[in-house]
């Protein structure tokens, strides 16, 4: 195995493994009906900007994490990866138990923590428990995923940095949405992202290891 893919390999691993443990020290306060100062003290301050222009671009910027248009958007992708991808057809198959196996476990973690949300906002998709962030968990496999395609694609380093950085905001712009729109606690984005991160990562590993 050349040297880059075994770094690479443990940079993951590495990754996985941070991302896992912050995930498990949140979850276990979540558990235990544990609050969380800095999810009161953010929660005040987003509560005075409801009436906001800044709300109110939240309020569309959220919608690019929103399942239906996630959703939509995976099977778009996966079927460009299936059809016309010049890479290994294993990118598709990967990229789907990616997309399936993130909503899979947001589901059902959301189901065992049964924590409530801050506010119910059906317009923003703010029903039904809050851990983690299904909005945070499916942006990050999703964009994630995406920025993967990237850094493996020919394009230009200018044109990649560019992408990259385009997408990587995304992700953090759909996360911060959630808590400026007071529909999650900002401990539940932050459970989101680690779980999403760590699932992309093992998803890509496994697909490298299986290619």
């Amino acid at each position: 195995m050349p040297k880059a893919s075994i770094i690479l390999l443990v940079f993951g691993f590495a990754v996985i493994g941070l991302s896992m443990a912050l995930f498990v020290e949140l979850a276990e306060d979540v558990i235990e009906k544990e609050t969380f100062a800095i999810d009161e003290i953010i929660h005040n301050v987003m509560v005075n900007i409801g009436n906001s222009l800044f709300y109110t671009v939240m309020g569309y910027v959220t919608e690019a994490g929103s399942v239906l248009f996630i959703s939509v958007a995976s099977v778009l992708l996966f079927i460009y990866l299936l059809l016309f991808g010049n890479k290994s057809k294993w990118v598709a198959i990967f990229f789907a138990v990616n997309m399936i196996g993130i909503s899979g476990l947001t589901k059902v973690l959301k189901l065992y923590f049964e924590r409530e949300r801050p506010e119910l906002l059906e317009q923003f998709d703010g029903t039904g428990f809050s851990f983690p962030s299904g909005h945070a968990t499916g942006s990050i496999a999703f964009y994630g995923f995406v920025i993967y395609l990237i850094i493996i694609n020919r394009l230009k380093k200018g044109l990649k940095i560019l992408f990259i950085t385009l997408f990587s905001l995304i992700i953090l712009a759909v996360a911060l949405s959630r808590v400026v729109l007071s529909v999650h606690y900002f401990t539940d984005i932050v459970a989101g992202l680690a779980l999403g991160l760590s699932w992309l990562i093992i998803c890509i590993v496994a697909m490298k290891l299986m290619r």
